[in-house]
């Protein structure tokens, strides 16, 4: 796994990928409710998919027929799903599961849109690609394992061996994975106008 960064962001993400051949993966599948307790965003990785993953309550024993937890897939950066990947409740702990986890880039036919900012604003990367462009890529992982995919936002390209795709992204979404930026960061960005205007304001407004 390798991962280009612009100054504080992402740039260009190399790795292999874990498929998750599913549509309308809900954020409670992703990190279910009783996980939610932390206080700091570290620590939920070892409870991502956890109804998937084990098969007992108290994580001892993996499910070896789910595909993260399969050999081939250990140290997968990039997760490949369905459609409508994030639905349901807006928890922002699932982009913090699964970064926590170790993925980076998120490759869907489409998301939920609050998880899709959730993602935008926690420096994990979703990309969109057709249906017929998802099934070359599962196709190719199952194939290959060890097949290399490289996500380039400057670009927007997603390569893997003979496969190239373009992906859209709003150019606001865009920029703040370039520059690391959360909402607070956008918003620091102005600091200068934002000054300028509060300076601007007669005085008794500014009491």
């Amino acid at each position: 796994m390798t991962t280009q960064t612009s100054p504080a962001g992402i740039d260009v993400h190399t790795g292999t990928a874990a498929p998750l051949n599913q549509a309308n993966v809900d954020t409670d599948q992703i990190i279910p409710k009783q996980f939610l307790t932390a206080v700091t965003r570290s620590g939920y990785g070892k409870h991502l998919f956890h109804d998937w993953r084990y098969l007992d309550q108290h994580e001892q024993v993996l499910n070896p027929e789910f595909s993260l937890n399969k050999p081939e897939h250990q140290g997968a950066s990039i997760l490949l799903v369905r459609e409508n990947f994030g639905c349901g409740s807006s928890r922002e702990h699932a982009p913090w599961s699964l970064d926590d986890y170790g993925f980076k880039v998120l490759i869907a036919t489409s998301f939920a849109d609050i998880f899709y900012g959730n993602c935008i604003n926690n420096q994990l990367l979703p990309v969109q690609l057709e249906s017929d462009q998802m099934d070359q890529l599962f196709a190719l992982v199952e194939q290959d394992s060890t097949t290399q995919i490289t996500v380039n936002l400057q670009q927007q390209t997603v390569t893997a061996g003979d496969l190239s795709f373009g992906f859209d992204i709003a150019e606001q979404h865009k920029n703040n994975l370039l520059k690391g930026l959360d909402a607070i960061g956008q918003t620091l960005e102005l600091d200068a106008q934002i000054t300028a205007f509060e300076n601007s304001r007669p005085a008794w407004q500014q009491a």
